[in-house]
């Protein structure tokens, strides 16, 4: 699996409404070397121990009764008594079309896992969030991680983010992120 990391500090908060799929879930984190995981079997359980516990990362499907997953990551991120709206969340679906994994990119997951699982895919998950912290941006209709992913070199055209472009008296598009923000706990 590459570079080691001792995960045994690290706190999980793992939902997903079949009990099989949540063993198996915990094992791998143990297998890890996780010892703390919560866990909960729907989106308002989850938000209450999210609320009560201390949280490092959260896995979460994405089709849960109730508040789905992009719903619950939206509450994580955006609801006034979220203890931590700054927290990874790892999406968890067996469904990975384009659209879904968008979806999920803009309700503030910041990484995707397939099913079905690994302890190597999901480590590398965990690892992508330890080492490539992403700063979070607020717009006014988005609040995450900042979903560029990766920095095209190659890329000649105007820059789309205001804090990228030289200043000028031109007016912002509202449209366009307002701020950056990084995680104080980071």
């Amino acid at each position: 699996m590459g570079k080691q990391y001792d995960l045994s500090s690290l706190s999980f908060l793992v939902i997903d409404d079949n009990n099989y799929m949540l063993s198996i879930i915990k094992t791998l984190l143990k297998g890890l070397g996780v010892h703390r995981i919560h866990e909960a079997t729907d989106a308002a359980e989850a938000f209450e121990e999210f609320q009560t516990s201390q949280v490092d990362a959260i896995i979460v499907d994405y089709s849960l009764e109730t508040l789905d997953g992009i719903e619950f990551a939206q509450l994580v991120r955006n609801a006034n008594d979220t203890p931590n709206p700054y927290v990874p969340i790892i999406m968890l679906t067996a469904h990975s079309e384009r659209a879904r994994v968008e979806e999920a990119r803009d309700a503030g997951i910041t990484e995707f896992l397939r099913k079905p699982i690994c302890a190597a895919d999901l480590f590398s998950r965990i690892v992508e969030v330890i080492e490539r912290p992403r700063p979070f941006v607020r717009s006014k209709n988005y609040f995450g991680p900042d979903r560029r992913r990766r920095v095209d070199e190659n890329y000649r055209g105007e820059e789309r983010r205001k804090e990228n472009r030289p200043l000028s008296t031109e007016p912002v598009d509202e449209g366009e992120a307002t701020e950056v923000e990084t995680d104080a706990c980071a």
